[in-house]
């Protein structure tokens, strides 16, 4: 109580705070699904909302009205909502090379229903999805997130509508790069099962009365565990890289927030 009694502008500050914390940890999936808002999101977004406040907020000065708040609360969810883009981007990455991987596996059949997309997605986009999250909180990762919104605030503070327009192509660049990042990741177990394609239809056209379909499925899904498994120590290289990428987008988002 004491801290909203300091000035007129302290609980407006806080409000908009609040707001860019809640587009941060509502769309970064390290925090849950998008589509569920639930009892230990709010405490977090509370929480995090008063220390960041308590520690580098001043109250807001002008009084722009209902309009000139609203502006401000819609910059603040714009960079909030920038930097879990970062993350998104990222995940996407290993998104791209579990849909790849199943794809030619011929595994997409057994999916399961995302529920921060409402759509079905492979299982093996959601073991590539948590083994990257599970090794983004082995790091601390998220402290590395959350430093960033802290840091944010110090570069971008509350109350001011400047905005750099180099943000978006900041984040086109790092989505290419990502895409990029995502076929590099499913490389190798690819190219195995491009052989596995070239030997099934090898075996064709030698043996006719050979069924195709039923031996072929199951060739792929097996010489693709055995490849996933085989190529796992590959995994920690080149999310290693995932895991810098992310600080340099995340870092070029607080550059082009700045001022």
């Amino acid at each position: 109580m004491e801290l909203l009694g300091q000035a007129p502008g302290t609980l407006a500050a806080l409000g908009l705070y609040g707001v860019r914390v809640s587009a941060l940890i509502l769309a970064a999936p390290l925090f849950g699904t998008a589509s569920s808002f639930s009892g230990h999101r709010v405490g977090l977004i509370a929480v995090l909302s008063l220390a960041l406040y308590a520690a580098s907020g001043t109250p807001l000065r002008s009084d722009g009205g209902p309009l000139g708040f609203a502006a401000l609360a819609l910059r603040e969810t714009l960079i909030g909502l920038s930097l879990a883009f970062v993350l998104q981007i990222v995940v996407m990455a290993v998104r791209v090379a579990g849909e790849m991987i199943g794809q030619e596996m011929a595994f997409n059949m057994a999916t399961m229903v995302d529920p921060a997309t409402g759509v079905n997605t492979p299982l093996i986009t959601q073991i590539h999805e948590s083994l990257f999250l599970i090794g983004l909180l082995a790091i601390d990762g998220h402290h590395v997130l959350l430093r960033a919104l802290a840091d944010s605030f110090a570069r971008a503070p509350v109350g001011t509508l400047g905005f750099d327009g180099g943000l978006v192509e900041g984040l086109q660049r790092l989505f290419g790069e990502m895409f990029a990042a995502g076929l590099t990741f499913a490389a190798p177990v690819l190219v195995l099962l491009f052989l596995v394609s070239l030997v099934i239809g090898l075996l064709a056209r030698a043996v006719p009365q050979l069924n195709v379909l039923e031996v072929g499925f199951t060739l792929r899904i097996a010489a693709a565990l055995v490849a996933m498994y085989a190529f796992a120590p590959l995994l920690a290289p080149a999310m290693e890289r995932l895991f810098g990428a992310m600080a340099v987008g995340l870092d070029g988002v607080l550059a082009a927030v700045e001022g």
